[in-house]
């Protein structure tokens, strides 16, 4: 059975740090799996925030996530606090992955996650070419 492989580069974009609350607790007393793409999320929305873009203006066009992997490292519990380190890489013209390095407050890795991201245009109702102003940071 093949397993998800995600590649972290050298470099990233953005940091950020998220403290792990009660709620974010599963059953087997440790983070569950749902919350790391909820931390993905808040973790692109305050590097979106840095560069005075959101979700639904990105340069002039908006981004829709179309998909997700995501691969567990090490247990996450209660009061960790977890850096959240986001780097991108284009695919094509017309999307890009965000890659996420998730590790607690000893530096542990404890997860690796990429969202696949496609522009679009919301007027027109379809995927378009991504801005030129952001294509030009990811060379």
């Amino acid at each position: 059975m093949a397993r998800v492989k995600i590649q972290f580069p050298d470099s990233h974009l953005f940091e950020t740090n998220l403290k792990v609350c009660i709620d974010h607790i599963n059953y087997g007393n440790h983070m569950g799996n749902d919350r790391f793409l909820s931390f993905a999320g808040e973790a692109r929305l305050r590097f979106l925030k840095s560069l005075k873009q959101d979700e639904m203006n990105f340069y002039g066009s908006s981004l829709i996530m179309s998909d997700a992997e995501i691969s567990y490292k090490a247990q996450v519990y209660h009061g960790d606090s977890i850096k959240v380190e986001l780097a991108a890489k284009p695919v094509n013209n017309k999307s890009f992955d965000f890659l996420y390095r998730f590790s607690n407050q000893n530096n542990t890795v404890v997860s690796l996650v990429k969202t696949g991201m496609v522009y679009f245009d919301y007027d027109a109702n379809r995927v378009c070419n991504g801005p030129e102003e952001w294509l030009r940071q990811l060379v």
